[in-house]
């Protein structure tokens, strides 16, 4: 979830967030590891070069390097790294609803599985992961800001 909407379930009154992309267009799948680009991807497809850019090289390049640092989280608590992320997004009180995309029907059937590993995710193991997600966004947000007073002076 977005650091910048996290909050939005609870200053709304009850409102819940619909977790549209919970793995982050394939990133928390762990397949794009370390920038490797694997054939037949998503980011593979010459019509997704924009996002490919924008995760492998622009403002959420942080989400690869935070994805592989909950790799030891998933391994704990004992599922992979997909379920780990669709996990945290249905124990979340601020997600009311997690939309799943799969490609296969064992895709569908890994991210479905996600509802098994709900009870390993305690406080301790969602704020391990919180701190995680929150870390890479908010280095994120700062080199985004400075980037744009960079330009906005450069004019």
């Amino acid at each position: 979830m977005q650091v910048e909407y996290a909050a939005l379930g609870t200053t709304l009154g009850g409102i819940g967030i619909t977790a549209g992309a919970p793995l982050a267009s394939g990133i928390l799948t762990g397949k794009y590891s370390n920038g490797k680009v694997p054939e037949g991807s998503r980011l593979a497809v010459a019509s997704y070069s924009r996002l490919k850019a924008a995760k492998l090289e622009g403002e959420d390049a942080w989400q690869v390097d935070a994805a592989d640092a909950l790799k030891p989280v998933a391994h704990i608590v004992g599922c992979t790294l997909p379920q780990l992320a669709i996990a945290w997004c249905l124990k979340n009180d601020s997600v009311a609803t997690v939309i799943l995309g799969a490609t296969s029907t064992t895709q569908l059937e890994e991210n479905v599985g996600a509802i098994s590993y709900l009870e390993k995710l305690d406080p301790v193991v969602m704020a391990g992961i919180n701190a995680q997600s929150t870390r890479g966004a908010t280095a994120s947000s700062a080199a985004t800001r400075a980037r744009s007073r960079t330009r906005g002076s450069s004019s």
